[in-house]
């Protein structure tokens, strides 16, 4: 999450071009209330889900770390059961990296 469209887009091209994500997807603005400091707070924010593989995960997490400017970037990983195999096989080619 961050809080403008144009920074997630931002993220988003970074990591692409970065090659630590096949793909990220922006959505928002979403409404977002949370416990920070001692108090309840709502804001407006956007989500940024990065399409990636878990061998790519730390690099991935240590780029949104480096860029990000929130103190504590929501970042999490959710595991893929399923997926169809030229949709993966897709997502791994364009993360591989050189020498893989």
């Amino acid at each position: 999450m961050t809080d403008s469209r144009e920074k997630a887009l931002a993220l988003a091209r970074g990591a692409v071009d970065a090659r630590l994500a096949a793909c990220a997807q922006v959505g928002g603005p979403v409404a977002s209330v949370y416990w920070w400091e001692g108090a309840t707070e709502t804001d407006e924010e956007w989500q940024v889900v990065f399409k990636t593989v878990g061998g790519r995960y730390e690099e991935l997490e240590a780029y949104i770390k480096g860029v990000h400017d929130y103190d504590t970037p929501e970042i999490i990983a959710t595991a893929v059961v399923r997926g169809s195999a030229e949709y993966l096989a897709w997502v791994a080619e364009e993360t591989a990296v050189a020498g893989d």
